[in-house]
């Protein structure tokens, strides 16, 4: 007799109008804040087995807003995510791990922006909706790492706070 065990990882994939990449980052030593909406992908996801878990998101470089439309044009040009060769930032992970408490985890993976790739890893949460998941998380990150605004005098470190809000497939 052979058992087999099926997973009840389900897939996901983020509402667009529910979703959003927000960043902080010091200008002047001022906060500008800012977000990205062009939210796409897909979400493998099983809170009881979260080593089998998948995220796989793109996000529309040219959906950024900082309610500054000038600021949104410059920010889209070449010095900064230079939309028109890099039209999108992408995320995939490389591993989920539980985390200390009930419905949170670590997420691993690679961070894409204007073709460079970089390890990030972050805690999130994970909250059931029904039939979808609100995930929650933030990190830090250098833009500089990535080849975003040269020398401007804007700093190098941001804070990018993550809020998809997925439905099933």
């Amino acid at each position: 007799m052979i058992l087999m065990t099926l997973s009840a990882s389900a897939q996901f994939v983020p509402k667009e109008q529910d979703s959003s990449v927000t960043f902080k980052i010091k200008n002047f030593g001022f906060d500008v804040t800012g977000k990205f909406t062009g939210i796409a992908g897909k979400i493998d996801f099983d809170p009881e087995n979260p080593g089998i878990d998948k995220f796989d998101i793109i996000i529309d470089a040219g959906s950024i807003n900082t309610d500054n439309s000038l600021r949104d044009k410059h920010l889209t040009g070449e010095g900064y995510f230079n939309v028109s060769k890099y039209p999108r930032i992408h995320f995939i992970s490389t591993s989920v791990m539980a985390g200390p408490n009930k419905g949170t985890y670590i997420l691993s993976g690679q961070l894409t922006i204007k073709d460079i790739v970089r390890e990030i890893k972050f805690p999130f949460v994970a909250i059931s909706l029904g039939e979808g998941y609100s995930f929650k998380g933030s990190f830090k990150i250098r833009r500089k790492d990535f080849g975003v605004g040269g020398t401007s005098t804007i700093s190098d470190e941001l804070e990018v706070m993550v809020n998809v809000q997925a439905k099933k497939a």
